[in-house]
């Protein structure tokens, strides 16, 4: 029954508004006011879900959600989430589930080998992988590994002199993960990117923030490339990156969470060009290739639907790019598409105060986020934004299932 209820929402998804159109607090007036005494037939809770719960949901399968970076699944899925819930599966050592474990170690390598990494990565190099539960577990793990490497050369009483490096569009989990690790906040540094380098991190800026920090009697621990950030799918150079890196004994850790795993493809694996030299690598594969259970689907199927996800994000492109109110802000690298309505679509003046005034990025970065607000509250279609250089871009970012 429950089966047949989910093939029935696949079914229906497109018609549901892919955003919630619910208000805060509207389940707290639905629900009973404490937990009940005597169970209900399965058909009375379905139609509670219904009514209650799919009301109350943003479909992130709906083929109309193009918002932050899609968290894909698939019948795969489905099916090793049944097995391993059925199984109940507890994988904490080998000897708890001997066969999760190994599992494990070997789709991990496979998946090392599709990227083509390092041997040094692989169990099968004496290096391997594991499965998180997010990027920012991943990254944590990083940072206390980089930070007791090097605290067992200078002294644990060192620690305050640790220093952690990102650019200003890397992911927040970053520096909240410095900070769990005990890096004081002071010392991790978000280096400013610009339009310039299309808001990837510049090597030359990295090395002279070192040259400060050491000049200051700090210690230059951890950097963090990434390969897709959030706001516009920025790609760092690793090369040139890890080089500088290098020079001060750093630890070089790769967060390409979304753009990882479209380097299954080998028209896309350049963009990871560099990561033998790095310390570490991570990814989410839910975000292209269908979570870590759809990687038991082959690899040409996987390819091809990565691939129809650029294509789709090309088409988008180029109608946007045919309108000359629009302006795509950073070109295209994925299946992300960064736009916006430029100053001169607007009225040559606006009103301000009962005056006309000359239309400025500020009038423009409000037009943006009204367009944006009324696209999303239509229930149509769902996209999110991005802030860059004070500049407000939407993100159309293709990858739904569906």
């Amino acid at each position: 029954m429950i089966i047949d209820f989910l093939a029935d929402y696949y079914r229906d998804v497109e018609k549901y508004p892919v955003l919630s159109q619910v208000e805060p607090g509207y389940l707290q007036k639905r629900l009973p006011k404490s937990t009940p005494h005597n169970p209900e037939p399965i058909e009375t809770i379905l139609q509670d879900v219904q009514e209650h719960i799919v009301a109350g949901l943003t479909h992130w399968q709906s083929p109309n959600f193009f918002a932050y970076f899609q968290c894909t699944s698939s019948m795969a899925g489905f099916l090793g989430e049944m097995l391993s819930t059925g199984f109940n599966v507890v994988g904490f050592s080998w000897i708890a589930s001997p066969a999760a474990t190994e599992l494990e170690t070997i789709v991990v390598d496979w998946l090392g080998e599709i990227l083509e990494l390092p041997k040094s990565f692989l169990f099968s190099g004496n290096g391997g992988g594991v499965l998180q539960g997010t990027t920012c577990e991943a990254v944590l793990c990083t940072i206390v590994a980089a930070r007791d490497q090097m605290l067992s050369q200078i002294g644990r009483e060192n620690l305050l002199k640790l220093v952690v490096y990102a650019s200003d569009q890397t992911h927040s989990a970053i520096q909240k993960a410095a900070q769990i690790a005990g890096i004081h906040p002071k010392n991790f540094r978000a280096i400013k990117t610009s339009k310039s380098t299309s808001y990837a991190l510049s090597p030359d800026s990295l090395r002279a923030q070192i040259r400060k920090v050491v000049e200051a009697g700090l210690v230059p621990l951890f950097l963090c490339a990434t390969v897709g950030t959030t706001p516009t799918a920025a790609i760092d150079p690793l090369d040139k990156l890890c080089a500088v890196a290098k020079e001060y004994g750093m630890w070089v850790h790769v967060d390409a969470a979304y753009a990882g795993s479209a380097c299954i493809c080998p028209e896309f694996r350049h963009f990871i060009h560099g990561v033998e030299d790095a310390n570490s690598f991570s990814l989410n594969a839910h975000k292209v290739v269908l979570n870590h259970f759809g990687l038991l689907l082959p690899l040409d199927n996987l390819r091809s639907f990565m691939r129809n996800h650029v294509k789709m994000a090309n088409l988008f492109e180029g109608l946007v790019a045919k309108d000359k109110r629009f302006e795509i802000v950073v070109s295209r690298k994925f299946a992300m598409v960064c736009f916006r309505i430029l100053p001169s679509a607007l009225s040559d003046k606006v009103h301000k105060n009962d005056k006309l005034d000359i239309v400025s990025e500020e009038d423009a970065n409000e037009a943006n986020r009204k367009l944006l607000e009324f696209i999303n509250m239509s229930g149509r279609v769902f996209m999110t934004h991005a802030v860059v250089e004070g500049v407000c871009v939407i993100r159309f970012a293709v990858g739904a299932t569906l």
